[in-house]
Parts: C-alpha cells; sequence; structure tokens
C-alpha cells in the first residue's frame, strides 16, 4: 500500500511539473548526458584558468558524487561567471559577440522570491543604462534543481511596448504583445487614459509555485530615445520612439547540465533590429508607409523600391538619434566587421565559431556586409543560452570538434549526437 501511495505521489508531481510552461521548455536530457556536459565545463573552465590537475581531480570528485544523489551540482560564483560567458560566445545567433570576456555577470542565485527578484531586475537595468554608455550585463537567478522549479520571468523582455485593439479590430502599437496587454489589463494594469503606440508594458514574474505576479520598472530605469531625421523634420512629427536597452528575460542559460531559466541579460541595439524589424515588420508595427509618405514617397505609386528608400532613411534616423542621445548605438556595417573580427580570434585560438546565417546576416544591406559571404554551421555547443527544447533547446550538446581526435573517435561522436537528438525529439 505504501509503495502504491509513493507511485501516486510521483505521478502527480510528474504531472504538476508537466503542467507548467516553464516545464515544457525545459530541455530533457539523460543522466549520463548531464554528467557529460558537467565534465566538458569543468575542463573548459579548468583550461582557461590553468587548474592544477589536484583541483581538477577534486572538483570533478564533488561534481560526480552530487549528480550520483541527487542530479545536481552546484557552481562555484567563478564557474557561473565563465560559463555565462562562455553561452554567450557559443551562441549561434548573435552578431554581437566580439566582447563577450567583458559580460558583467551578477550571481543572483540567493534571491528566490518575486519581490527581490523584481528589484535585482530595476539595477540591473539601472545599471546596464548608465549615463547611456550601455554595459552588457546578465543577473542569474536560482537554476532548476531536480523537480523543484524555481521562480522566473514569464515576459520575453524586461521592456516592451503595450499593443491595444481598438474596436474596429485594427491595433495600435506592437502587434506581438496583444496577448501581454490583455494579460496585464486582466491583472490590473491601468494603460493610459488615450493609448499610444509606445505604451510601456509591465512584466511578470512566475514564483516557484508557478504563481504570476506583476511588476513595473521604476522611474528612472528606463530611457526611451525620440526617433528624428537629421535632414527630413517630417518624420520626427510621427512621433516614434524606442527604449534604449534590450534586456532579454524569456531565454534559459545553460551551464554543465545545469539549467538557469531565470538570467535576464543585455546587450545594445544595433540599428537594423529597431528600424528594419521592430518598427517596419508586418507583425510589429508595419510603420514603413507612413515612413515612405513622411520621407515625400509614394507607396501606392510605381516605384518599387519605396521599401529600401524608406528602410535605409529610418535606419539613417535611428543611428542619428540615438548617437545623438548620447546612447550606445551600432550599424549594420560595424556590427558585421565585429563579428569578423570575432571569427577571426576564435580561429586564431584553434576554436570554430557557431553560426545561425539567418541570424548574423543583417536584415537590411546584408549583402553589403562581409558576414553575408561567410560559411555559418550552427553546431549548438554547450554552455549556451535557448528558448525551448522544441526549437533551439534540442540539439545543444557538448562540441569536441575543436580538439584533435583520431578518426573512430570522430565518428564515434557523429553516431552520438544523432542519438541524442533522436532521442530528445517527441516521437
Amino acid at each position: 500500500m505504501l509503495r502504491r501511495l509513493a507511485r501516486i505521489g510521483v505521478a502527480r508531481e510528474d504531472f504538476a511539473r508537466g503542467s507548467s510552461p516553464l516545464a515544457r521548455r525545459l530541455r530533457r536530457i539523460s543522466a549520463l548526458e548531464r554528467r557529460e556536459e558537467a565534465r566538458a565545463f569543468l575542463d573548459a573552465y579548468h583550461d582557461a584558468t590553468g587548474a592544477s590537475r589536484d583541483q581538477r581531480r577534486r572538483r570533478w570528485a564533488e561534481v560526480r558524487r552530487g549528480l550520483a544523489r541527487e542530479g545536481f551540482y552546484e557552481h562555484s560564483p567563478a564557474e557561473l561567471a565563465f560559463g555565462a560567458r562562455l553561452a554567450w560566445r557559443n551562441h549561434g545567433r548573435c552578431i554581437g559577440r566580439l566582447y563577450w570576456e567583458s559580460l558583467e555577470v551578477v550571481d543572483a542565485r540567493a534571491l528566490t522570491s518575486p519581490e527581490a527578484m523584481a528589484g535585482r531586475i530595476a539595477r540591473h537595468m539601472a545599471e546596464a543604462l548608465g549615463d547611456g554608455r550601455i554595459r552588457s550585463v546578465i543577473s542569474v537567478f536560482a537554476p532548476v534543481r531536480g523537480t523543484a522549479l524555481p521562480g522566473f520571468v514569464e515576459s520575453p523582455q524586461i521592456t516592451q511596448y503595450a499593443g491595444h485593439v481598438r474596436p474596429d479590430g485594427s491595433i495600435l502599437g506592437d502587434r506581438r504583445n496583444v496577448e501581454a496587454t490583455r494579460i496585464a489589463r486582466s491583472f490590473g494594469w491601468a494603460a493610459p487614459d488615450e493609448p499610444g503606440r509606445f505604451d510601456l508594458l509591465p512584466y511578470f514574474v512566475r514564483d516557484d509555485r508557478d504563481r504570476r505576479t506583476m511588476f513595473a520598472l521604476p522611474p528612472g530605469t528606463v530611457r526611451e530615445v525620440p526617433i528624428a531625421h537629421p535632414a527630413c523634420p517630417d518624420l520626427a512629427a510621427l512621433g516614434l520612439r524606442w527604449y534604449a536597452v534590450p534586456c532579454v528575460s524569456g531565454m534559459i542559460l545553460t551551464i554543465g547540465g545545469i539549467d538557469y531559466p531565470c538570467a535576464p541579460f543585455n546587450g545594445f541595439y544595433m540599428c537594423t533590429e529597431i528600424a528594419s524589424r521592430n518598427l517596419a515588420d508586418r507583425d510589429r508595427y508595419d510603420l514603413l508607409p507612413e515612413i515612405a509618405r513622411a520621407l515625400g514617397l509614394d507607396p501606392a505609386g510605381r516605384d518599387p523600391l519605396w521599401r529600401d528608400t524608406a528602410l535605409t532613411e529610418l535606419n539613417r534616423a535611428v543611428l542619428h538619434s540615438y548617437r545623438a542621445a548620447g546612447v550606445t548605438m551600432l550599424d549594420h556595417h560595424a556590427a558585421s566587421d565585429q563579428f569578423m573580427e570575432f571569427h577571426g580570434r576564435e580561429q586564431a585560438q584553434g576554436r570554430q565559431v557557431a553560426g545561425d546565417w539567418r541570424w548574423i546576416v543583417p536584415p537590411q544591406a546584408g549583402g553589403a556586409c562581409e558576414v553575408f559571404h561567410l560559411r555559418m554551421r550552427n553546431f549548438h555547443p554547450v554552455p549556451n543560452y535557448y528558448t525551448s527544447r522544441a526549437d533551439d533547446g534540442l540539439r545543444l550538446m557538448p562540441w569536441y570538434g575543436d580538439r584533435y581526435r583520431p578518426l573512430p573517435q570522430r565518428a564515434l561522436d557523429r553516431v552520438r549526437r544523432r542519438w541524442k537528438l533522436w532521442s530528445r525529439i517527441a516521437w
């Protein structure tokens, strides 16, 4: 009878965890895979720090015992900082990895309540913004420990603009955030009396019991930049603006087999992210026709290149506005050059660079950027950041291609990678 009740309790616990939105996103890896990732990470960390053989042996013994007893081990602060930076270096969808070693890592694992997490996030945003010279910062909160799920930020970004549905069915603001706006209203968020295109949304934190709490950033932690064109005053009359610090909060950091579902991090914007995507995409603001008319172009005319002209001038306006405001901003040609420099440095160190061509090549004037002509392969190494096991987290696993390995071992590596991938697919 006791065994039967125990099985029922385990089944209920598994069901409760399976119903969590976080649990559905986490990678499912075996104990052997977790141990392999832990060993590969510790080897990389000890190689970078020049640890002695005795230090390596003692630390691996500690980790091995922790994994054997409860399937978990705790990273030291130094390991956490190295792992977060290494995850940035490994992330194949980021063009701005040249300064991966300068990432400021804040160990916030002791902050578990939603209020404490929100306080740290507010400080994070203020520290990252500074006087406009944006610093890359990551705040790492508690990891997943066995079946216990920690609190996490549910919103994909800390700063987002609302999407208001008008009575006629049209949308004012960011189309991507219509559902987030509806949820915020249901939690008591009061939209302005006259809703606008750029109303800042609160963000949501789910605690370890899966309860949702809504928070708004304190005044002074969010800086917005009005968009104006250096030679076209009509564009400024549209009242466009965007926030200075993009803080991504919807990705999971994985280091050595341990997942950190709440690790908000920020860099700084590349102009095409705002101009060519956020403001121009049809499923976002879809402002290109308005921009064209402000520039004196006719979207209904016979010239099919009005979009190209409008995109170029909108990028010019965004770049000009951020620079005039003293806020860090990078143009896509400089970002391409930086990635090529990063690629060269990594090759000089004997390391291959993981890269997703669709994400690395800028959406504006891609063919004029050097990265357009660079052959890329995303081999999904760990440590890394991922959104969901069903997407970018599916193929994450240790990468041994940077080391000399005999031909039989390389063949075995390929077989093992295929087997892991096959076993992770929900057949």
